[in-house]
């Protein structure tokens, strides 16, 4: 799976799939789902980069002190929208406002997609941010006007 970042504005995100061929209706479902959870997580939160505390502490995690005040202590960092899903031929895309979630939300999702790559459906391209020449944005019907989800 080829991963390539392009123009990134956070509150109006494209964000782009091309399969090998064109994706079955049990792999769009494969996919949404990944997209979906990852989205919920972000809408509560959980891309937070300021309160990574297990993370933080390294590899002996047994007895930790873990702050339960840290997620206080720090900025909110929620997703706001989802559009829908949208497929034409070998490609799919879904437009996001990732509202103040912070960078290490990417990077969670490509994890989870190379992990879907290798297991259920084949992904050749994952772009993230910018257009696809061969589909525009405008063309959208579900995009940005259409939001799934709407804090």
């Amino acid at each position: 799976m080829q991963i390539q970042f392009r123009e990134i504005n956070p509150f109006d995100l494209w964000i782009w799939l091309e399969f090998s061929t064109i994706p079955s209706e049990q792999e769009k479902k494969y996919v949404e789902e990944v997209f979906n959870s990852w989205f919920y997580l972000g809408k509560l939160g959980a891309f937070n980069a300021e309160n990574l505390q297990v993370q933080e502490t390294g590899l002996d995690l047994s007895y930790m002190d873990y702050d339960p005040e840290g997620y206080d202590k720090s900025l909110l960092a929620l997703m706001h929208n989802m559009g829908q899903f949208e497929y034409e031929g070998t490609w799919a895309r879904c437009w996001f406002d990732l509202g103040t979630s912070d960078a290490i939300a990417l990077d969670i999702l490509i994890n989870a997609l190379k992990q879907l790559n290798q297991e259920y459906v084949t992904i050749e391209q994952l772009y993230i941010g910018g257009e696809n020449e061969d589909w525009s944005v405008e063309d959208s019907e579900n995009g940005r006007s259409s939001f799934i989800y709407d804090n």
